[in-house]
């Protein structure tokens, strides 16, 4: 059953709400990511932690461009014929992270299922080429399923990210409807092979909850998750980015969402960040350190 600590409600409360206007801070990143002709899933997904994250100086840099071969019933990501690969783009994308002071940075893509690899090599050329710019800092990957390719797998672990992640994103009953093109057992053949190709890699995963799911069905996939060796787990509000996409089934209170945390950390995760606004690439350095996982935005 879903938690006593979650409504089902057509207006958004008010624990989820977040409207910060784009600060002078912000938007001279939004500058910088202009000029070097570069996209952040911050803008295309329509966070709610835009204002945040780019008032601190940092952003989720996207790869291979802003279109996506996938259709998800929650994503604003635009769905079209991709563009050719950009192979100038990671040195961009490390310009972009050096320019900023990055010391952590996390890499996401679109799915680019019309691609043999599905874009591993431009996550690993990305990485490589933050490396060459900022020795020091520390980058997350954040990848697609790559439809179970073990070789695209290998060729992103082979680049050595500090933390890899991959969304789980919904409970299996759910992936039919939510992520037509997706497969929960494909998602966690993945984050189990990841322990296996690279023992000691730090691996991450995250679901949205408000999306039909249930609080036992939500245990049931950590409980999943924990199985798979994942080391960091979110969980966050969905809120619907606009009125084409699905509508959300329930907002989960503060409290809800300090539940499902208890509950998490029952299971043995190491690290687990969850409330409203989290995100699963929000403070992910303070995430990935240990520092601020027990008080999420609310």
């Amino acid at each position: 059953m879903n938690s006593d600590r979650s409504v089902t409600i057509e207006r958004l409360p008010a624990w989820a709400r977040k409207g910060d206007p784009l600060s002078p801070a912000a938007r001279s990143v939004r500058v910088l990511l202009r000029e070097q002709r570069l996209h952040t899933v911050c803008e295309e997904a329509r966070c709610p932690n835009l204002s945040d994250c780019f008032s601190r100086g940092t952003a989720t840099f996207m790869l291979l461009g802003d279109r996506c071969t996938r259709r998800c019933d929650y994503c604003s990501v635009d769905t079209a014929r991709p563009l050719p690969v950009d192979a100038e783009e990671p040195a961009r994308v490390a310009d972009a992270a050096h320019r900023l002071g990055l010391r952590y940075v996390v890499l996401t893509s679109v799915a680019r299922d019309d691609l043999r690899d599905g874009g591993a090599s431009q996550f690993a050329a990305s990485v490589h080429a933050v490396r060459l710019k900022l020795p020091e800092a520390e980058i997350e990957v954040l990848t697609p399923d790559f439809k179970g390719d073990q070789d695209a797998l290998r060729s992103v672990l082979s680049s050595a990210p500090d933390v890899f992640n991959h969304n789980i994103e919904t409970v299996p009953r759910l992936f039919p409807q939510v992520r037509a093109q997706g497969d929960y057992a494909r998602s966690l053949r993945l984050l189990s092979d990841l322990k296996r190709l690279r023992p000691g890699q730090v691996t991450k995963s995250g679901l949205m909850i408000g999306l039909g799911e249930t609080d036992d069905e939500v245990v049931g996939v950590l409980a999943d998750l924990r199985s798979c060796g994942v080391d960091i787990v979110t969980l966050g509000q969905y809120l619907q980015p606009t009125r084409a996409h699905r509508r959300v089934d329930r907002y989960v209170t503060p409290e809800g969402f300090a539940s499902l945390e208890r509950r998490a950390r029952e299971l043995g995760f190491p690290t687990v960040y969850s409330g409203v606004f989290v995100r699963s690439s929000f403070h992910a350095a303070e995430v990935f350190h240990g520092r601020g996982a027990a008080a999420p935005p609310a």
